[in-house]
């Protein structure tokens, strides 16, 4: 890896833990809007389901979500919004050594961030975690204006960083968005297996797979 100059990691399901966040911000939406209900746990599993591990569109979600849940009273779709912005923030957590690995790997390249996703979102999940300073660049893509796998999103880091392709490698958790979208430009690639299932029709290859971010330490 002595070519390698730049490490780029994806922010959801792979820096931070995506999963465990969401279900956060469910319970905390279930607990102020659900009490008067005696079980939850089918709520629950329903707003998960909906949400399709974050892919789901968010207004069309929470009007999915006013038209299915037993609210006691119906709260408009902006409040929900509303709530979701400030509560998913709030709920954020970091993947397993999320921060000592990239602190370690930021001891011998360059690091950054590629993210799909509303701006304020994006960055107040990454403030909330305090990591905003362990990335020498960061990119959102409704701030960029462009979107993972476009491959000018990709383009744009390297662009930034004045390195080739053959220079950067990039992690991230989803077969199409990440692992095909960096390849597209030449980027290496790193999957991290969470819950994003591999598709046949993927042409490209990962240089490996991992499960758990303490994995880069042997591997770069």
């Amino acid at each position: 890896m002595d070519h390698i100059k730049a490490v780029i990691f994806d922010l959801d399901n792979t820096i931070l833990n995506r999963t465990m966040t969401f279900d956060g911000f469910t319970q905390n939406l279930i607990k102020t809007y659900f009490g008067h209900l005696e079980s939850t746990e089918d709520i629950s599993k329903r707003i998960i389901e909906l949400d399709q591990d974050g892919y789901k569109d968010k207004p069309f979600l929470f009007n999915e979500l006013l038209h299915e849940l037993p609210w006691a009273e119906h709260p408009p779709h902006a409040e929900l919004m509303e709530f979701y912005g400030r509560e998913y923030v709030r709920s954020s957590v970091l993947m397993e050594q999320a921060r000592e690995v990239v602190q370690h790997l930021r001891g011998k390249y360059r690091t950054g961030l590629i993210t799909n996703g509303q701006t304020d979102i994006q960055y107040g999940k990454i403030d909330q975690l305090g990591i905003r300073n362990d990335y020498d660049h960061i990119i959102v893509s409704e701030e960029a204006g462009v979107k993972k796998p476009d491959p000018r999103i990709f383009q744009l880091a390297l662009d930034h960083f004045g390195l080739s392709p053959e220079q950067c490698i990039y992690i991230g958790d989803h077969p199409v968005n990440d692992i095909e979208g960096a390849a597209s430009v030449g980027i290496s690639t790193i999957w991290m297996k969470v819950n994003q299932p591999w598709q046949d029709r993927i042409t490209t290859s990962p240089l490996h797979t991992i499960e758990h971010l303490s994995e880069l330490k042997e591997l770069l």
